[in-house]
């Protein structure tokens, strides 16, 4: 699945709740469903850790659907072979 079809999915599930709840509500859920994430990389469960990066990427997904963002398009266009810094790849740029 390429990321416009995930995209258009969550779109298709969740956009008459999420165009109700605009973008900060939506961006809101992001931020927890991120804590979530993080508290889950603490841990040592895998199936717990798969769970809070796909509810991290559906709330991105949802975000993006709500500000009219094509996250496919965007990727593609900022990180399109290269680093968008140094332009190398891969990414030479120093820490």
């Amino acid at each position: 699945m390429h990321i416009h079809e995930y995209q258009k999915l969550m779109h298709q599930l969740y956009f008459h709740k999420d165009s109700k709840r605009g973008t900060k509500g939506t961006y809101d859920r992001l931020v927890d469903e991120v804590t979530e994430l993080g508290e889950a990389l603490s841990g040592k469960d895998k199936e717990a850790l798969e769970k809070e990066f796909a509810d991290a990427l559906a709330w991105l997904a949802s975000l993006a659907n709500v500000a009219d963002v094509d996250l496919e398009k965007a990727a593609t266009g900022k990180y399109n072979g290269r680093c968008p810094k140094c332009g190398s790849s891969p990414c030479k740029c120093p820490f």
